[in-house]
């Protein structure tokens, strides 16, 4: 994991979860660690991105579902 000071969790997994995981471990010569810390890294990432995708529509003006529906019909979309 590189040079990067780590701390030591306990984490339950299910056990065919760890199964697959120590699997794609042998597969890819990476740790069971790099693993993890790279599905969480990756996890946090789209989050991030979801969160800065609803900061930048959170001034758009709110449309009500029945106006939502009427703007739909008259474009043709349903």
């Amino acid at each position: 994991m590189g040079t990067a000071a780590t701390t030591r969790a306990t984490v339950y997994l299910d056990p065919e979860l760890h199964k697959a995981l120590r699997l794609k471990a042998v597969e890819t010569s990476q740790s069971l660690s790099k693993l993890v810390n790279d599905a969480i890294k990756e996890a946090l990432a789209e989050d991030a991105e979801d969160i800065s995708a609803f900061d930048k529509r959170a001034k758009e003006p709110l449309i009500s579902y029945e106006a939502m529906l009427k703007r739909l019909k008259k474009n043709g979309r349903i």
